[in-house]
């Protein structure tokens, strides 16, 4: 092993309640235990791209485990969208004499960070998503926070909704797993909660709704995910036709298709909330800042191991180091047997 001495980390995809403690922990460790030099990429791969960055040292990072957000700022740029990006990265890596870099990111970040590595980049990887569906990891950090926040606006919406004899649909992230969904609704007591991995029908909502009503119940609260959609559709609900740069499209609507068709069906009155970014901002719950935490400590010492192309994981009670290969590209879905347990309290 080489020794190493300047290390690179940066944040990519959307924001998440978590990040700064995870630089902060990565920055304590890497200049306390091992002395490394630390560079902040800005903007996400778009840093590297552009030649945007900052040194970090212990000042830097003080103060900032509770904020949300990223120092570093983020963007969902892709650095190997083209043979021309990706010769710039790899070019600008080593023209800020980088010996390793950290990617914190979800499964565009990290794949990115795996082809890089194939490149011959020394990159290690942090899993980052509110929506928990990252593979070879039991649980991401920002999750935690994502669904506190939905559970308290749930709790919230059952007062207005019993006020007022209303079903109100509270539509939470959740592009591809329905992770925020089924927590915040089991823990928020809804009567119906919908995610991508289990189609619904219908007849089987309103039902549901129905049911409750007929047991002198006149309000329902039915959360789902942006990325739920009924059987026969097969298709999400999009609020634009745009894509990013890793071809996704801008998910959003289908809260407002279901009210819609709710409102038909049942004859109640019917309103939408969506929460859209909301989930993504504010102060990381304690369990964020730990799991960040940990997650950062154990990326400045798979740097200094030199176990490139590798990522941080928590598996059981451990953080453990497994390979970026075995987690990007594996949709890490709601298992069966939890969604059963919220369905014992659908209508």
């Amino acid at each position: 092993m080489g020794k190493i001495q300047r290390v690179g980390v940066l944040t990519g995809g959307g924001d998440c309640p978590g990040l700064n403690a995870v630089i902060r922990a990565i920055v304590v460790r890497g200049v306390r235990k091992y002395n490394f030099k630390m560079i902040g990429i800005l903007n996400g791969w778009a840093g590297l791209l552009d030649y945007e960055w900052k040194n970090l040292d212990r000042e830097e990072v003080s103060g900032i485990l509770h904020r949300g957000g990223t120092i570093l700022g983020t963007s969902r740029t892709n650095p190997i969208k083209t043979p021309e990006t990706k010769a710039l990265t790899i070019e600008n890596y080593k023209k800020l004499r980088l010996d390793g870099l950290i990617a914190i990111g979800g499964d565009d970040t990290l794949g990115a960070a795996v082809k890089l590595c194939s490149e011959g980049l020394n990159v290690v990887g942090v899993p980052k998503t509110i929506d928990n569906d990252v593979g070879g990891t039991d649980y991401t950090f920002g999750f935690d926070t994502a669904v506190e926040i939905a559970t308290e606006a749930i709790d919230r919406l059952h007062s207005t909704a019993e006020a007022h004899h209303r079903v109100i649909v509270v539509e939470v992230m959740g592009r591809n797993a329905g992770w925020i969904a089924t927590y915040s609704g089991m823990a928020g007591g809804a009567d119906v909660i919908l995610i991508p991995e289990q189609p619904f029908e219908l007849e089987d909502v309103v039902q549901s709704v129905n049911a409750r009503r007929e047991r002198g119940r006149t309000f329902s609260i039915v959360v789902i995910a942006e990325g739920a959609f009924p059987k026969g559709k097969e298709k999400m609900y999009l609020q634009s036709d745009k894509v990013d740069e890793y071809g996704h499209v801008h998910l959003g609507g289908v809260g407002n298709a279901l009210a819609k068709d709710l409102a038909q069906m049942t004859g109640m009155d019917v309103r939408t909330t969506i929460l859209g970014h909301t989930q993504r901002g504010g102060t990381p719950s304690a369990w964020d800042r730990v799991l960040g935490t940990r997650y950062g400590v154990m990326a400045a010492d798979m740097v200094a191991q030199e176990k490139w192309g590798y990522m941080a994981a928590l598996q059981g009670f451990n953080v453990v180091a497994i390979p970026l290969s075995e987690a990007v590209g594996v949709n890490k879905s709601v298992p069966p047997e939890i969604y059963d347990v919220a369905k014992n309290f659908f209508g």
